[in-house]
């Protein structure tokens, strides 16, 4: 028997999962919370060391639920959160806490670089809008605002680096992760002079890029030892969470789509060659897999709307407080009578690209209930992910044919019929759980030659377990309802911006 490991370095946990190569079935998973620690309004900050203990937690758990013997184990994948980055000094130790994607400190460098860049230029150079939280943004924040940070730093590095570093002594990234820097050459693979120029920064401190299946190195005998793993297992470089997210549900030619509904949302589509949309609305980066790109459509606030409004309706400390949710959601008829639900809680990005992007309910009146809300926030969230859906596939040359579903949602009976009927399509619902870390182990599994290719490893993947019809009628009502839903930010926009100003 022969079993991978894929790690995920996630925004709230790490999570870990054993697998049998033959069938790419979990044999065990675990995971492992830490904080966020926001020392100001709008900062988001980790410590990597909790990272790195997170994992050598959750490992250990790994093994001792299988309880196999550790010497089968192929090799090690990793997937991480994107964006945000640690700086270590010239003996790769961390100069300070790690700034991740959700801090929003570098808004006025983001609107300092759009000020001087034309939108020809940025069409032509970049994957896409530069974003407060992503390395680009927040690396010139640190030269204006710490420059004694910067002056020690000698390499910047991403989360799953980080604790890769731990494994191998190893620095360095993949195509993946350093595209979602916004300081990448999607095209060519390499760092890009130009958006480097663009945010005034340096090259000397961004790591070496290597492929995302190449072996990054061998696990040392102090990581082997922390992690209680034979020592010498190769170490795959691996990959951003999302390539590892799609690549776990099979995601990887272009035609399949797929929608994850969890605390953001995303719609992902991959491509054979880098369409970059030209009014910024998106992003395109680097698919693990060489010589394919994926379009992202991301939505901020998904099931973290559904969580505020459970806080809000006193249900947090219910156990079932989700299910009782779907259940009062689902005695409500779509359309929620007349109600609907902007989740702009945090901003919004795809397609709107707008952070003082506020929430709203629009249609408020006395015989809404509870139910009412709930399914509100169901649908206003939903017809947020169609909008990301429908510009996804206005992309590149090949239309989108199937589309699965992933993430939380799913967990939902009337939140999956919402799905299948507002993107009007058959919904696939994705098999299993934790499919960052399957993707993570499956690109181990690909780069110390378990499998020959991706085509190989996918095809060991399960099939989705069910399939969900869109409904006729309620699908007119929700092509009626996503326009109304559209035009209601359209009118208040200015509005919104005043009250945040």
């Amino acid at each position: 028997m022969t079993y991978l490991l894929g790690i995920d370095i996630g925004t709230s946990s790490v999570k870990a999962t054993l697998v049998k190569a033959e069938d790419m079935l979990p044999l065990a998973n675990a995971a492992q919370e830490y904080p966020i620690h926001k020392p100001q309004a709008g900062y988001a900050e980790q410590n990597p060391d909790d990272w790195w203990r997170a994992t050598i937690h959750t490992i250990r758990q790994v093994i001792e639920q299988a309880n196999i013997d550790t010497s089968a184990i192929a090799g090690i994948g990793l997937s991480g959160q994107m964006h945000g980055f640690v700086c270590l000094d010239s003996a790769a130790k961390p100069i300070r806490p790690a700034i991740i994607w959700a801090d929003a400190r570098s808004s006025a460098q983001v609107e300092h670089i759009l000020a001087q860049v034309s939108p020809e230029d940025l069409a032509r150079h970049a994957p896409g809008p530069p974003a407060a939280g992503f390395m680009a943004a927040t690396l010139k924040w640190l030269h204006e605002h710490e420059s004694e940070t910067i002056h020690k730093t000698t390499t910047v590095l991403l989360p799953k680096d980080y604790v890769r570093l731990q494994m191998t002594g190893e620095l360095a990234t993949e195509p993946s992760d350093a595209a979602a820097t916004w300081l990448f050459d999607i095209e060519h693979g390499v760092w890009s002079a130009q958006l480097i120029a663009w945010c005034g920064l340096e090259d000397r401190y961004l790591p070496a890029i290597i492929h995302s299946v190449d072996v990054a190195g061998p696990l040392t005998a102090a990581a082997a030892e922390a992690l209680n793993l034979p020592a010498g297992i190769p170490v795959i470089a691996g990959s951003a969470d999302q390539p590892a997210q799609m690549l776990g549900h099979g995601v990887y030619q272009p035609g399949t789509a797929l929608t994850i509904i969890g605390t953001g949302g995303q719609v992902i589509h991959p491509m054979p060659q880098p369409h970059v949309d030209r009014a910024m609305r998106l992003h395109v980066f680097n698919h693990a897999v060489p010589q394919r790109w994926y379009a992202l459509g991301a939505i901020l606030s998904a099931g973290l709307s559904l969580r505020w409004l459970r806080d809000l309706l006193g249900f947090a400390a219910r156990d079932d407080a989700y299910a009782h949710i779907s259940q009062i959601a689902s005695d409500v008829p779509p359309g929620a009578e007349g109600l609907i639900f902007l989740p702009y809680l945090s901003g919004e990005r795809t397609p709107l690209m707008d952070p003082l992007a506020s929430g709203t309910f629009v249609g408020l009146r006395l015989h809404h209930e509870a139910g009412h809300l709930a399914r509100a926030v169901m649908e206003g969230v939903t017809f947020a992910m169609a909008e990301c859906l429908s510009l996804v596939n206005s992309l590149g040359d090949t239309s989108i044919h199937r589309v699965i579903a992933s993430g939380g949602a799913t967990q939902s009976d009337v939140w999956r019929q919402i799905q299948a009927d507002v993107y009007n399509t058959t919904l696939h619902i994705a098999a299993g759980a934790d499919h960052a870390t399957v993707g993570a182990a499956l690109l181990a599994g690909v780069g110390c030659g378990v499998y020959t290719d991706v085509d190989d490893a996918c095809g060991r993947l399960p099939e989705t377990t069910m399939q969900i019809e869109p409904d006729s009628a309620t699908t007119a009502l929700y092509a009626q309802r996503r326009d109304i839903f559209r035009n209601i930010y359209a009118h208040l926009k200015d509005d919104m911006h005043r009250l945040i100003e």
